[in-house]
């Protein structure tokens, strides 16, 4: 997250799906006048505000589900969301996209070869029971044309392999003028 929050010219982030905050260690106070923090999960942003105290004149936490509550997203120059597509949608991001306005996006994905196993077999794997229902096989075409009807263009992309037929893929758009 460090490389996402200093690529750009830009005071403003959004972080959708903030969870506990990791990543926030890398934001630098002197550039963001403002961090906004999205989760559904109320204890998550508690915890974020708590770890992150010293963010507090900054960041601001936003208990929004965004499946249902996307206008209420403020707007923000840079867009961050690692990991959250997959549980959200494509359809369900653009219209995030379209009420944030952002002039950047960041975006993490997941990308599995074995839709089968999308999640890594260790001895906590049932804590992710019932993901399947919402989980979205993600594809970096399918986002970029997705990205493209909407006036972004894609400025980075760069994949990390992962074990289990599994890769990050980091994919980052600039809004067309």
């Amino acid at each position: 997250m460090k490389s996402q929050f200093e690529d750009y010219p830009v005071d403003t982030v959004m972080i959708l799906g903030i969870a506990g905050g990791n990543g926030l260690e890398h934001i630098d106070i002197k550039k963001y006048k403002k961090v906004y923090g999205v989760d559904i999960n109320e204890l998550y942003l508690q915890e974020t505000q708590m770890r992150y105290s010293s963010l507090a004149d900054i960041l601001q936490c936003l208990h929004l589900d965004i499946v249902c509550e996307t206008e209420k997203l403020p707007q923000s120059q840079l867009l961050v969301a690692n990991l959250l597509i997959e549980y959200i949608g494509y359809d369900t991001f653009v219209r995030a996209v379209n009420i944030i306005n952002p002039e950047y996006i960041s975006c993490v994905i997941q990308i599995n070869t074995d839709e089968e196993m999308w999640v890594s077999d260790s001895p906590y794997i049932h804590a992710f029971d019932g993901l399947d229902e919402i989980h979205h096989q993600m594809e970096s075409d399918v986002l970029n044309e997705k990205m493209n009807s909407i006036g972004f263009k894609l400025i980075l992309q760069d994949m990390t392999e992962l074990p289990n037929s599994k890769a990050l893929v980091r994919q980052d758009y600039q809004k067309m003028i």
